[in-house]
């Protein structure tokens, strides 16, 4: 037992040991280093002091404008005015000399590149078309507007509210009917085409574009060719300017006028017609 305690008091002297000289060594170094460093204070030098450098400054040969310092009698510090270097070039505020000369033309410069001529359309055979709405027509993967009449769409609805039609429906019918699946001859470009081309086609020795546009089933630019037919059509109600084609007046006749065998109305003696 006594040894033990023994133990348990060794080890406790030790470390108080320890921390003793761990502060003694740190009380020794800060003396050290004070003694090492001495207190000195930092002098601002005043500006009379300073020589007169006979009125040149730093960075005058960088283009900017030199500015001295004078100290007056009240010791503050004045700047003096000095004239700034001008960096303008001549006539870059264009002058009266300049603008009040008259202009002269000059004959333009010659183009960086030459420009590409565009290739002519040549006449070709397109086969198997197919009329989206009145005036486009697609062929397999490209599509081709009729030139001299204004695109149309599908699904554009005519008429009056409460007796409105599919008037973009059945214009497209009217086409697909006249075209009937034949090829057409249109000015195509010679390599094919992106997107929708606008241009002239024929179909035997009928315009499709004109066709339209005579019953009514265009519209057309200013200045286009067809509209005069275009004019005829909407006077004579036709087409997109007329009314349901396919309403049938069906106006149903009194039985009392309906002409019989032997009605004497009817003022026809059918004796005499061999019946």
């Amino acid at each position: 037992m006594k040894r033990h305690l023994l133990t348990i008091g060794g080890g406790f002297a030790g470390i108080v040991l320890t921390v003793v000289l761990l502060l003694t060594g740190a009380s020794a170094i800060q003396g050290r280093q004070s003694a090492a460093t001495p207190d000195f204070a930092l002098e601002t030098p005043d500006m009379a002091d300073l020589p007169d450098l006979g009125g040149e400054a730093i960075g005058a040969d960088d283009g900017q404008a030199p500015i001295n310092t004078t100290d007056d009698s009240s010791g503050t510090i004045v700047p003096q005015e000095k004239s700034v270097r001008d960096i303008v070039p001549e006539q870059f505020g264009l002058p009266e000399e300049v603008i009040a000369q008259p202009l002269e033309r000059v004959e333009p410069r010659v183009p960086l590149s030459q420009t590409v001529a565009r290739p002519e359309p040549v006449p070709t055979v397109l086969r198997h078309p197919v009329a989206l709405s009145a005036g486009l027509i697609q062929f397999g993967e490209q599509r081709l507007q009729l030139d001299g009449i204004l695109p149309q769409k599908a699904d554009r609805v005519c008429g009056e509210a409460g007796r409105t039609w599919p008037c973009g429906v059945i214009a497209r019918t009217a086409l697909r009917n006249f075209i009937r699946a034949r090829a057409l001859l249109c000015n195509v470009p010679k390599n094919g085409w992106q997107g929708t081309l606008t241009t002239t086609c024929r179909l035997n020795n009928a315009d499709p574009a004109a066709w339209l546009a005579e019953r009514g089933w265009a519209e057309v630019p200013e200045g286009s060719p067809l509209a005069d037919k275009v004019e005829a059509a909407r006077k004579a109600r036709l087409g997109f300017f007329g009314n349901d084609p396919r309403t049938v007046d069906t106006t149903a006749v009194p039985l009392d006028q309906t002409a019989a065998p032997g009605n004497a109305e009817t003022d026809i003696d059918l004796t005499d017609q061999g019946l």
